[in-house]
């Protein structure tokens, strides 16, 4: 990418990011409810439902000066091409209640039979995400056990198939869709030719903002139609795998306030602030020395941000914290970026994104600015940032179509043009998508 094409983008990056802080995002829902709870009384023994997803994308990265390729220039999850149609998502589950018996005991079951973060490793023909029972006996403790998302950061805590984009925000890619590391030491993969050979580093799939574990959580209704949620919960800390391998426990805690303005589900409008945080320790063999030594490190995340949904306009902005176990791409299994090892770094990120929907019609548009940072304050300290534009059409309210166009820059910053890691990073360039999304 030539020096006059990034001083541009950045212009047009600083703009829209500062305009997007005085515009008017995605819903602004009460997932810990919507998720976690059925309607006492009135839900079915048993609703089956899902959602497809179907997606084409291309990347438009150059090669570096070998003619080889980093991850960020292929499309995931494969990683074996710059331009791939995909079926990247393909849920069917069963909730409902024990009514008559009891309603208010409820459960939760879906599978991922896609190709995406979870399946791809590893090569799953399927996966469970979601294997839960709420129990709503104590009144402002509901209980829930089993496999569930943990309460979190918006965009991971969010139902994906009401999700305004086709990909993730830098900092909910970059510190939140956990990467989980080998079991022993795993050298890095180096670039590589647009062959059509995977290189993904990790052969275990992605936690996706789930966890095994125990959550009590509730919300109240307060005066002035406010709403107050609160939840509390401790897991294996191991995303979709049942096993807990450190013998240590992930604990999660996260409040929101929302003025809510009406409406209901997923697409409620209101006016919502949330803080949430997640502390917990992995293990990880690090050391190249044909001995199996792993070591343990901290994880901890934490984060605030704030939404807003009243049509025409919605808005969300959130910041993310984050320090230990920060994995820089999928074709690092050991958490390495050039000198710098991420398992015991810092990172932070934050991002804005706006839409509008347009008056009588059945269109939205959709702007999303974002940027994380990598190993903070080390010699390797990169920072990615990326430009969402979008658009969404809907067919009725449960189809729609997605497009979206991303202008992206990843950078080493403590280096110059095409020196160290920027021999890689200078060439990542923009992507486009289309992602067709049914509901049933």
């Amino acid at each position: 990418m030539s020096k006059e094409n990034k001083l541009a983008k950045s212009a047009l990056w600083n703009a829209c990011a500062a305009g997007m802080l005085l515009a008017g995002s995605a819903h602004s829902a009460n997932w810990l409810m919507l998720q976690g709870t059925e309607p006492a009384d009135s839900a079915a023994r048993a609703k089956v439902w899902g959602f497809i997803q179907a997606q084409w994308q291309a990347d438009f990265s150059d090669a570096n000066a070998g003619g080889a390729y980093v991850p960020p220039k292929l499309i995931g999850p494969n990683l074996d091409s710059q331009e791939a149609f995909n079926v990247n998502r393909a849920r069917i589950g069963v909730r409902g209640t024990g009514f008559p018996l009891d309603s208010k005991v409820n459960y939760f079951l879906l599978a991922e039979f896609g190709n995406n973060g979870i399946t791809a490793p590893g090569d799953a023909f399927a996966k469970m995400t979601d294997a839960s029972i709420t129990l709503n006996h104590l009144q402002g403790a509901r209980v829930r056990a089993g496999l569930f998302k943990y309460p979190g950061a918006e965009e991971g805590l969010q139902a994906i198939h009401v999700f305004d984009y086709i990909n993730f925000s830098e900092p909910t890619n970059g510190f939140l869709l956990e990467r989980f590391p080998e079991s022993s030491y795993t050298a890095p993969i180096p670039p590589q030719p647009d062959n059509g050979q995977a290189m993904g580093g990790f052969t275990k799939g992605v936690g996706a903002f789930r966890d095994v574990g125990l959550q009590v959580f509730d919300t109240f209704k307060m005066d002035n139609a406010w709403e107050v949620s609160y939840a509390a919960m401790i897991g294996n800390g191991n995303g979709l795998n049942f096993e807990n391998p450190n013998d240590s426990y992930d604990k999660y805690l996260y409040l929101a306030g929302e003025k809510v303005f009406g409406g209901k589900g997923p697409r409620r409008e209101g006016l919502k602030f949330f803080a949430w945080g997640q502390w917990g320790e992995r293990t990880l063999d690090d050391t190249n020395d044909s001995t199996h030594n792993p070591t343990t490190h901290d994880r901890n995340r934490w984060g605030v941000g704030a939404k807003y949904l009243k049509k025409p306009f919605r808005f969300t902005a959130e910041y993310v914290d984050a320090e230990g176990m920060i994995f820089v791409g999928p074709d690092k299994p050991d958490f390495r970026f050039g000198a710098n090892s991420g398992k015991d770094a810092k990172g932070y990120g934050w991002y804005a994104e706006g839409g509008y929907y347009i008056p009588n019609t059945k269109w939205q548009v959709d702007l999303r600015y974002s940027v994380a940072t990598k190993l903070q304050d080390e010699t390797f300290e990169h920072k990615f940032q990326s430009l969402v534009l979008g658009a969404n059409y809907h067919f009725n309210k449960k189809t729609r179509v997605t497009v979206n166009y991303e202008l992206r820059d990843y950078d080493a910053v403590n280096f110059g043009s095409l020196a160290g890691p920027n021999a890689n990073l200078d060439g990542v360039d923009d992507r486009v998508g289309i992602q067709l999304t049914a509901i049933f």
